[in-house]
C-alpha cells in the first residue's frame, strides 16, 4: 500500500521528465488523439484553416522529440 502518495506523484512526474517519447511513440499518441477527435465528431474541420493554430502546435512537439 502506498503511504506517501505525493512522493509517487513526484516520482513519477520526474520520470516522464526524464524519459522521453520517441518520434514512433509520439505519432502514436498524435494518431489516438486524431481518432478520439474523429470519433467525437470534431475532426477534421469543416473549413479547411480552422485549427491551423492546433497543427502548428502539434508540429512543433513532434519536432522537439
Amino acid at each position: 500500500m502506498i503511504k506517501n502518495h505525493k512522493f509517487l506523484e513526484k516520482f513519477e512526474r520526474e520520470q516522464c521528465r526524464k524519459e522521453k517519447p520517441s518520434y514512433e511513440q509520439s505519432l502514436k499518441i498524435i494518431e489516438s488523439l486524431w481518432a478520439e477527435g474523429k470519433a467525437l465528431g470534431v475532426l477534421p474541420p469543416k473549413k479547411s484553416m480552422e485549427g491551423i493554430e492546433t497543427a502548428i502546435k502539434i508540429a512543433g512537439i513532434l519536432n522537439n522529440v
